[in-house]
């Protein structure tokens, strides 16, 4: 039997406008995620995805409910976080980008750039370290943000759209690519797209979100093999189940 890494119970999360209206933007949400597993959630626009990312990564504290981590309650710095916006530091190379996480938690000289190295070659930019990123494409500079996230060895890795500005055929590589990074690092991942072709292709489970106020509406558990083949009957009957139950959500909108 698997090990439960994370453990979402019941949150549930509002806020105040500036109008001074009351928003619930998730009601009782629970799901598990086990080690080493690699999970998705899908849902409409506004039925508060990022906003589940920032409490499991104990950025923001829900309303009611609680999300543990290795039986611990969630804290900051305890996990990793990679957002769409690459948010790398236009005057660092390459690997001066990877080691900051580093320097910011003091490692020495010596042994942060032995790290970085290792990162910077897991995904693929060596020969790129003393490039800036101005001077390295979309797809190259998510992946200077993935190693950078890595190489702190973070408990958890928190994905929010991450592939979501690159074109459709970066994008299906990168997926690719990031499938032999997990298969290889061994971490547990929860991973927020739109996207439900990607869900199905990256995932073991994946979580189908309701519209705000954001509740789970369903779950599939995906157990295709991979490398997984899109053209597959099986995968394409998951994606249309999928695809009904959040137009369900859109339509009465």
């Amino acid at each position: 039997m698997s090990l439960v890494k994370v453990s979402v119970e019941n949150i549930s999360k509002s806020f105040i406008t500036k109008e001074g209206m009351r928003v619930e933007a998730l009601q009782n949400v629970s799901f598990n995620v086990s080690e080493q597993e690699l999970l998705c959630v899908v849902g409409p626009n506004g039925c508060g995805k990022t906003t589940l990312l920032r409490i499991i990564a104990g950025l923001e504290k829900p309303t009611s409910g609680r999300v543990m981590i290795d039986g611990q309650e969630a804290k900051a710095g305890k996990v990793g976080l990679i957002f769409q916006e690459f948010s790398l530091f236009p005057w660092r190379t390459v690997i001066d980008n990877v080691k900051f996480g580093l320097e910011v938690h003091e490692i020495e000289e010596n042994e942060s750039l032995k790290i970085a190295q290792r990162y910077v070659d897991l995904v693929g930019l060596s020969k790129f370290e003393q490039v800036y990123p101005h001077e390295l494409s979309e797809g190259m500079k998510q992946k200077v943000a993935i190693a950078r996230t890595l190489a702190t060895n973070p408990s958890v890795l928190l994905m929010d759209e991450p592939f979501a500005s690159l074109d459709a055929q970066t994008r299906n590589l990168m997926q690719d690519e990031f499938l032999q990074m997990w298969e290889r690092e061994k971490k547990t991942v929860i991973f927020v797209t739109h996207n439900v072709d990607e869900a199905l292709y990256l995932a073991d489970l994946v979580v189908v979100m309701t519209a705000r106020p954001g509740k789970v509406k369903k779950f599939y558990e995906v157990k295709l093999a991979r490398p997984r083949k899109r053209t597959f009957q099986s995968f394409v009957t998951m994606r249309e189940e999928i695809l009904k139950l959040l137009e369900e959500e859109i339509l009465p909108l």
